[in-house]
């Protein structure tokens, strides 16, 4: 079937239900099957808590001999194992097949609260910890805290000094990648158009700035036209083009036309209820689709 040789019959045999499927060992704490006993045995270890086996760099402890060998390569930099879709590149066979199944755009895993998918399981708890609230590991330079402990590490990087990402085009420097990119599309010139209120704009940077806007909540509705506003002072500039007004009303009520008109203005704008309401705005990532 695979080509496989043994040097016992017997060892043949055992291989062979591999190919079978029938898996007649299994765990009587999580219900997890095998093809045979002794791989049982091993598994149940696991259940034991018990982890006689750690790394001398790292301290990390393992229920198996086999486990910490694997671990070990972690540590040697050599990552003999690489993605034929992006050329990443794994110390350990495991984490490659977890990284391919990205490029298949399968998400199986999703989130009861947000709905959000991902394509690995170990993906979505890291997810769900963001709705837990909980965020157990804290920077003991500024006392800010995080879900995830990779996202302390790369917030540690900023009180290092160290900036190891640097602008290609004018040579500034970042701490951190995301920060590198950001800069990078200032750079990116061009004519960005919003679909949504026709606005251009010469560099990625300011467009996709402008396109956050259109997420942000608009409290401030005009009745006469339906336009809505994040502040008060862009809406009453909007009431004053309606009335015809170039400028702020006066408060001195004088003798002059432009006076009585301003005035008239400010009991119009009284009458004009202003009113506060929440617009249901999609999603951010509909927006910048």
């Amino acid at each position: 079937m695979c080509g496989k040789s043994f040097s016992l019959k017997g060892s043949l045999k055992k291989h062979q239900l591999i190919h079978s499927g029938v898996k007649a060992y299994s765990c009587d704490q999580c219900g997890r099957a095998f093809t045979r006993s002794s791989h049982l045995q091993s598994h149940l270890v696991t259940h034991s808590g018990i982890k006689p086996y750690s790394c001398d760099q790292c301290g990390r402890a393992f229920t198996r001999s086999s486990s910490l060998q694997k671990h070990l390569v972690t540590h040697s930099g050599i990552k003999a194992y690489s993605c034929d879709e992006c050329g990443k590149g794994f110390t350990v066979r495991d984490k490659l097949k977890q990284h391919q199944v990205i490029h298949t755009e399968e998400r199986p895993f999703s989130c009861d609260l947000c709905g959000k998918s991902f394509s690995l399981k170990d993906s979505l708890k890291k997810h769900q910890l963001i709705h837990s609230g909980v965020k157990a590991y804290s920077c003991d330079q500024c006392g800010r805290a995080f879900t995830h402990s990779s996202s302390l590490q790369r917030h540690l990087v900023t009180h290092s000094g160290i900036k190891p990402y640097s602008c290609d085009i004018c040579g500034k420097t970042f701490s951190q990648r995301w920060s590198q990119n950001t800069h990078v599309r200032a750079h990116m010139e061009g004519n960005y158009s919003c679909d949504q209120c026709d606005k251009s704009f010469r560099n990625l940077s300011s467009y996709s700035a402008h396109k956050r806007s259109h997420v942000t909540n608009k409290l401030f509705h005009c009745y006469q036209c339906a336009q809505t506003f994040t502040s008060l002072s862009a809406l009453c500039k909007l009431q004053r083009d309606h009335s015809g007004l170039k400028s702020l009303p006066s408060l001195d009520h004088s003798e002059s036309e432009d006076t009585e008109r301003s005035s008239g203005f400010c009991v119009r704008l009284k009458k004009l209820e202003i009113r506060l309401h929440r617009v249901q705005i999609e999603s951010f990532k509909l927006v910048l689709n």
